[in-house]
């Protein structure tokens, strides 16, 4: 399993699953921040991005992300100030320029992202900033990698971890998790070759039965992470239970606001913990990032849900798996068997690629015998 959505994008893109022996599947993980963030917090956005009195900053990828009723894009087009930004400190700027306002800014993502959005917050209460918060949805990658370990639905036989993510949190977090589970975790870049060479450490590992962290990124990563933003995110933050989209609530996976910040929480300066949300029973996004299933495994796939109407989030973020499969397999490719079969490889599935519109073709996958019919 590889627990990166940038991982993801490289491996469907570059078709690295294809070239590697069948014998090795590769799942994917809950590796996209936007893809994680529950539908509870996008209707927490909503509702505070809808105030007349907010300025309301993310990252792009956030405004398309489905709400229980609504995203933030036509939250925008009713006529809320919503600004996509590139960085917490363009937010906190605004926040300077405009103290008439109050300005949110849509706090998600790993490790990889707190320490930037700490650095926010503290330049905020050194500066004396009153109309600047967080609504916070950070999230902590061990927890998720234990929680599909320890579930009995679990085929995970060794992990991909996320290279960025280990540039700031090290790697010494995952040995526990590599012995008691008898797992290999390879730190892994993100250009093609880097996956491949971080599948062959973890295949070498499964072969010598060794469970052990190795480090195929070293050009980046460092035993130890990176201190200081360590330490930034330790005095801004505290660790705490957060929500997963897909995974429900996981102890101590996330982090929130310490007492000292307390007061840049935007759930607590909007009153929006009250607010509760129910996933579409149509999007199984859920099980895509526990990597029970993939994709192209969806009946809503590039049907129902695509990237102009999306179910869920890993339709739109672009670092989640059904936006890779979109953009670059099988979008164009339905599939009809006898008896209906849903998308998707491997024994009981189909691979339908390049017919003819009207094209019919027959496809023996070693189980089954299929009539495939493009519409």
């Amino acid at each position: 399993m590889e627990v990166c959505g940038g991982q993801t994008h490289s491996i469907v893109k570059f078709s690295l699953d294809e070239m590697i022996p069948s014998k090795i599947r590769l799942i994917h993980g809950p590796g996209c921040p936007v893809c994680v963030t529950p539908l509870e917090l996008i209707d927490k956005a909503i509702s505070i991005a809808a105030r007349p009195d907010v300025i309301f900053c993310s990252f792009g990828d956030m405004l398309r992300v489905p709400g229980t009723s609504k995203d933030l894009l036509s939250v925008k087009a009713e006529g809320g100030d919503i600004r996509f930004v590139y960085s917490p400190m363009d937010a906190l700027k605004i926040a300077q320029d405009r103290p008439d306002r109050q300005v949110v800014f849509f706090a998600v993502g790993f490790e990889t992202t707190a320490p930037a959005n700490a650095m926010a917050v503290y330049q905020a209460k050194a500066l004396g900033i009153q109309n600047f918060s967080l609504l916070v949805s950070h999230v902590l990658v061990p927890p998720a990698m234990e929680t599909i370990l320890s579930s009995p639905q679990n085929q995970v036989q060794g992990f991909l971890a996320a290279g960025h993510v280990c540039t700031v949190m090290g790697t010494a977090e995952y040995i526990p998790l590599a012995q008691k589970y008898r797992v290999p975790i390879v730190v892994t870049g993100f250009e093609p070759v880097d996956i491949l060479e971080g599948i062959s450490m973890c295949v070498r590992q499964l072969e010598e039965g060794r469970f052990e962290v190795e480090n195929q990124y070293a050009r980046s990563v460092r035993a130890e992470g990176n201190r200081p933003a360590q330490e930034l995110v330790q005095k801004i933050f505290q660790v705490i239970p957060r929500s997963w989209r897909g995974l429900g609530e996981i102890p101590l996976s996330g982090l929130g606001l310490s007492a000292d910040y307390m007061e840049f929480d935007a759930e607590r300066r909007f009153d929006v913990g009250h607010v509760r949300a129910k996933e579409s029973p149509d999007c199984i996004s859920g099980l895509v990032l526990q990597g029970i299933k993939k994709p192209l495994e969806c009946a809503a796939f590039a049907n129902a849900c695509t990237p102009d109407h999306p179910l869920g989030a890993p339709m739109v973020s672009s670092e989640g798996a059904c936006a890779a499969y979109y953009r670059y397999r099988n979008r164009n490719d339905s599939v009809e068997s006898s008896p209906r079969q849903s998308f998707g490889r491997g024994p009981g599935f189909l691979v339908c690629k390049n017919l003819d519109p009207g094209q019919k073709a027959c496809r023996d996958d070693g189980t089954k015998k299929f009539t495939v019919d493009r519409r």
